[in-house]
């Protein structure tokens, strides 16, 4: 039996294996990645690699063995069709037979645009029969604190979210969980809402930011609309842009505040605050 993980190079996926490594042999994890070299530092410590792509389905066959269990990271290409991509990696599972599949999903509260790749997915998984998990995960703490640069050169955090909160936690907690779904028993058919144990709104971000820099950081809440302009202002794609300020409407309604208690649960441990990751972002 091995653990197969897709995107397995991805700001995820890393962690993933990384958290692997600590919990079963590096010969029974099957790294799945586009791109061989990346994926150096993990085949030097014995992970086997498998260069595949959701584009091309044929690049999977032979990767997943009957037994296996699988993470469907799923993808980030804006503006692709993810849930074809997926279903890539579901029909593999399933022809091969394998043990399980989880995938990495988003809240089931979220109504914006993002999540309908991740509904679709879901019922494509359901409908294969597999043994599966769905992992939802909220917002990550880093979506945030790897974009201060703006922050800090204005004094101001800008968002479309009013006085919305968010239960995010850092991807390493995301993928701690992960990895206990897969090294674990008893998680078949299961759907876990992952999210952060405190939740925040953006004024408080920016009074956290305050407090660590010494500046005085505002928070500037403005529409969707507007915020939209200023994404793509910043040079992001249009659709991106679009797709980010819809998430910022949805966390303003509620839906990234994530009570579950799952993820703390699943790690087995409090999950990372944003102050934490604020520090380490600054001192980085």
């Amino acid at each position: 039996m091995s653990i197969i993980v897709t995107g397995a190079t991805g700001n995820l996926g890393k962690f993933v294996i990384e958290g692997l490594l600590e919990k079963v042999p590096a010969e029974q994890i099957t790294a799945v990645v586009r791109s061989a070299e990346k994926a150096a530092g993990f085949a030097a410590r014995g992970v086997k690699i498998a260069v595949a792509d959701y584009n091309a389905p044929e690049t999977f066959d032979g990767v997943i063995a009957a037994g296996d269990k699988v993470l469907l990271i799923s993808g980030s290409e804006v503006g692709s069709d993810r849930v074809a991509q997926h279903q890539v990696v579901i029909d593999a599972a399933k022809a091969a037979g394998a043990a399980l599949v989880a995938y990495t999903s988003a809240p089931g509260s979220l109504t914006a645009a993002l999540a309908d790749d991740h509904r679709g997915t879901e019922k494509a998984l359901l409908a294969s029969g597999l043994p599966y998990v769905l992992l939802r995960n909220g917002w990550y703490n880093e979506n945030f604190t790897e974009q201060l640069a703006p922050v800090l050169q204005y004094n101001a955090v800008t968002q479309a979210a009013g006085e919305g909160r968010v239960s995010s936690a850092t991807r390493a907690d995301y993928a701690a969980a992960a990895v206990a779904v897969l090294t674990g028993e008893g998680h078949e058919n299961k759907t876990y809402e992952l999210g952060g144990d405190v939740a925040w709104g953006f004024a408080e971000y920016a009074a956290e930011l305050s407090r660590q820099t010494g500046k005085e950081i505002a928070y500037n809440s403005v529409s969707v609309e507007a915020y939209t302009g200023i994404l793509a202002g910043a040079g992001l794609p249009e659709l991106l842009a679009t797709i980010l300020a819809g998430v910022d409407a949805s966390v303003e309604k509620g839906e990234l505040v994530v009570d579950s208690g799952d993820l703390s649960r699943l790690i087995g441990r409090p999950t990372t605050p944003i102050a934490d990751s604020i520090a380490a972002a600054l001192k980085a």
